[in-house]
């Protein structure tokens, strides 16, 4: 199998120009002006376009058990879903109850995943208990390959972890060369929020912001940092929403923290309007943390362009609006959190950061693609185009116009939250370590190629 693309624009996030690709096999090997196309070669012509590295999506939840429900997408559709979409490699959370072993659960996941996605995948250990058993089991589950945990300062009793626990898994981690994603909120403050609205009689989704005020963000990521400080662990905050939790991440990073930055897409482009439509309509934009007031997206943008923010995710998390989201009808907390945003987070950056005027090209690279694969053990196999790396490849269309629907996605769920929203650009091709997966928005690669990546700690 060998692949050449030619004339397209080059972009990194310390590069851009003009050059052609020669891949062998699964491999980038020649990057050049002019290659002349070997016998049997397949030639895609990239004049007029740009050529990224494979976007990575560095938190999704493929499959989740959630709220006495599951997650609507399967690996397959969400594989599929992901590569129309320009990205390339995923991360899913790996998250069994307190009641589960990390073992049986990271079996589980590996037993959902394997000879079922289209594009390579890993996933981020979750840890929610800490006792001697689950700490031989994680060391285990490292030595698979699995270079970082998750952790949830949040639903207390399900996923969440106590203080102890905290401590002995950042110990851990540091031990380990392991790095720690956190879902930072005051899981008691919560709880108790919740306990209040609901005597008040307020039931309906909006009660869901007020419960998770940006307060209750900050004071998690105040929490977080302050353990991580004592235990000298690496940490990644994910979907951070808010500039008060974004303070305090800059605060810990000044004293010396090792921490990293996500966002998500959604909280880039919606607002907390969204969670507040009239009826029941709000319960398709119920997330944690929830959405913010408008104010916060030009704080989160100004952070992708200054470096204070590093990727930018989805927390793909897809219940169904009709028949899952309706669980908390009469009463926001049983409400299955999460939105689907697989198949449209790298469309959605490019028109309302790049097109817009927001961020530039190289920033675009570096959030939605590199600085992931540096921060979780991939570069620069992933999240690069050069002579090595592996031939993910995006080559992307400025001139394309669209529009977003339900009726045109792939991802298994009943709505799409983005519904009548127009995009400037698209994937034109893109390739899994060489194989042509999309072609103009069409999904033609192959499922079950897709590989489970192993990946050292540092």
């Amino acid at each position: 199998m060998s692949l050449l693309i030619k004339n397209g624009e080059i972009v990194t996030p310390d590069a851009r120009y003009v050059a052609d690709i020669w891949c062998e096999g699964e491999t980038i090997t020649r990057i050049d002006r002019d290659i002349a196309p070997p016998p049997g070669a397949e030639v895609i012509d990239a004049t007029g376009k740009f050529v990224f590295p494979g976007f990575i999506d560095p938190h999704t939840h493929i499959y989740l058990p959630f709220m006495g429900t599951y997650s609507r997408d399967t690996y397959e559709t969400a594989s599929k879903a992901a590569l129309v979409g320009g990205t390339t490699t995923l991360f899913d959370m790996c998250c069994p109850s307190r009641a589960e072993e990390p073992m049986a659960g990271f079996e589980t996941w590996r037993a959902q995943s394997e000879g079922k996605s289209a594009c390579d995948y890993s996933f981020h250990m979750g840890v929610t208990k800490f006792d001697a058993g689950s700490e031989a089991q994680l060391r285990e589950i490292v030595a698979r390959g699995v270079q970082s945990f998750k952790i949830f300062l949040a639903y207390k009793g399900a996923f969440g972890i106590d203080d102890p626990e905290l401590y002995r898994t950042l110990k851990l981690a540091r031990e380990l060369g392991v790095v720690v994603c956190a879902h930072c909120e005051n899981e008691t403050l919560v709880a108790e929020r919740q306990r209040e609205l609901l005597a008040e009689g307020i039931t309906g989704p909006e009660g869901h912001y007020l419960s998770r005020p940006p307060s209750v963000e900050a004071e998690g990521v105040h929490h977080l940092m302050t353990f991580a400080e004592m235990t000298g662990a690496r940490t990644y905050i994910v979907h951070l929403s808010c500039v008060e939790a974004l303070r305090e991440a800059v605060a810990a990073r000044l004293r010396g923290v090792e921490v990293a930055v996500e966002t998500l897409i959604q909280y880039l482009v919606l607002d907390r309007t969204y969670a507040e439509r009239g009826g029941f309509e709000a319960a398709k934009y119920v997330m944690s943390p929830p959405l913010r007031d408008a104010a916060n997206q030009d704080v989160l943008w100004d952070g992708l362009r200054s470096g204070l923010v590093q990727t930018v995710a989805t927390d793909h998390a897809p219940f169904d609006f009709a028949g899952q989201k309706p669980m908390g009808l009469d009463d926001f907390t049983k409400i299955p959190n999460g939105i689907p945003s697989l198949e449209e987070r790298v469309n959605l950056l490019y028109t309302h950061g790049v097109a817009a005027g927001r961020i530039d090209l190289q920033t675009f690279v570096a959030v939605a693609s590199t600085n992931a694969a540096k921060q979780f053990g991939l570069f620069p196999r992933k999240g690069a185009i050069q002579p090595g790396a592996d031939t993910d490849l995006v080559v992307y269309d400025p001139a394309y116009r669209g529009v977003l629907s339900k009726a045109t996605q792939i991802h298994a769920v009943d709505y799409n939250a983005f519904e009548g929203w127009e995009i400037a650009g698209r994937p034109a091709v893109v390739t899994v370590r060489g194989e042509v997966a999309v072609r103009d928005g069409v999904f033609v690669g192959t499922v079950g190629r897709g590989r489970f990546l192993e990946r050292a700690t540092r």
